[in-house]
């Protein structure tokens, strides 16, 4: 077998941003057989790179065993101790990773990192004179990284079905499937993402009326809290917040017919499995590049007021106070883009 080039690769988080980069290092080991990759980033996220060949995934614990300048330094020797590398691939380009990269410098390795563009973004959320225009897609910023290291990948932005079963773990906990799966993630990080839960709600009664089951998805407990009182009150609703593991998640996902998401991971954890979304945009925008790998524009559900985007991550207050850009947004709009992928 010839000698593979070992390129180290580093992102930390988010869930979204993590699951983003999964097709990208995909197509570059598909594309290149002489690389293998060493993948880092928190534990949580392990079950993205399952069975994929020749990528070795190194979970970081940043809050235990690598907290702090210690932790990073401590990162660095054991990662340094593992392999020859052949190459950095630097995909976050936070705090963390630039000491990293500064050290792995000093050790005479070659790295590249992301260009994330905030020039362009800030002039996209700027108001009034913004300029609307779509900026590169991050997965494309995320493959950059690679070319500027000398290896190509090319990316062909489709959806890709996967062709899973459902695991005996999770059909014991839903049963087997009878009729049409719609996964509703109504929830995201910052507020300026999340559709407003009264009329999520409102999508939820509109399909209630369809042969369909409804899972939901979420992390927190008042997430959990709040989804199961709409399973108590719809017959076609089951909540599945906090009763999967990561790995049980993606299997579920994968049995879909159609996902409804924020601009938030639930888009991408369904895009990672094939599974078509109906994403719902606030104060952000797909212009900024965070559409989900392969998704359509199609099945965007926004609206046009003149000041969004006004956040790249949704994390600014609302400058009108009233959140118009989800507020504006009508219940049987986002039903009927679902109902479209299950008549």
């Amino acid at each position: 077998m010839p000698h593979l080039k070992h390129i180290l690769v580093i992102r930390f988080s988010a869930m979204g941003d993590v699951a983003m980069t999964v097709p990208v290092v995909k197509a570059l080991l598909d594309q290149n057989p002489d690389i293998k990759i060493t993948y880092v980033s928190r534990p949580e996220f392990a079950a993205f790179f399952n069975n994929i060949s020749r990528l070795t995934f190194y979970p970081a614990d940043l809050n235990y065993q690598f907290k702090g300048l210690p932790g990073l330094i401590k990162l660095f020797r054991s990662l340094k101790k593992k392999a020859r590398y052949y190459a950095l691939a630097d995909l976050h380009d936070n705090l963390r990773t630039k000491l990293l990269r500064k050290l792995f410098r000093l050790s005479g390795l070659i790295y590249s990192c992301i260009d994330k563009g905030r020039a362009e973004k800030k002039l996209l959320t700027r108001f009034p004179g913004k300029v609307l225009k779509p900026l590169k897609l991050t997965t494309e910023r995320y493959a950059d990284v690679f070319r500027k290291l000398g290896v190509p990948v090319n990316l062909n932005h489709q959806l890709l079905k996967k062709t899973q079963i459902l695991t005996d773990e999770v059909k014991a906990m839903i049963g087997e499937k009878k009729n049409q799966w719609i996964g509703i993630a109504p929830f995201a990080k910052h507020k300026g993402k999340i559709y407003p839960l009264d009329k999520t709600e409102e999508v939820i009664k509109l399909l209630d009326y369809q042969n369909v089951t409804i899972f939901l998805f979420g992390g927190s407990l008042l997430e959990e809290e709040i989804c199961l009182q709409w399973q108590k009150k719809y017959k076609t609703v089951i909540s599945m917040v906090r009763r999967l593991s990561m790995e049980q998640e993606l299997n579920l996902i994968s049995q879909l017919d159609v996902m409804m998401s924020m601009d938030s991971a639930g888009m991408h954890l369904a895009s990672l499995e094939g599974i078509p979304v109906i994403s719902v945009w606030g104060a952000t925008h797909h212009y900024a590049g965070f559409l989900g790998y392969g998704q359509s524009e199609n099945n965007i559900v926004a609206d046009d007021i003149e000041c969004r985007p006004c956040s790249i991550y949704g994390n600014k207050p609302c400058f009108r106070k009233d959140y118009a850009c989800l507020y504006n947004i009508p219940p049987e709009t986002i039903a009927g883009s679902l109902i479209k992928f299950i008549s």
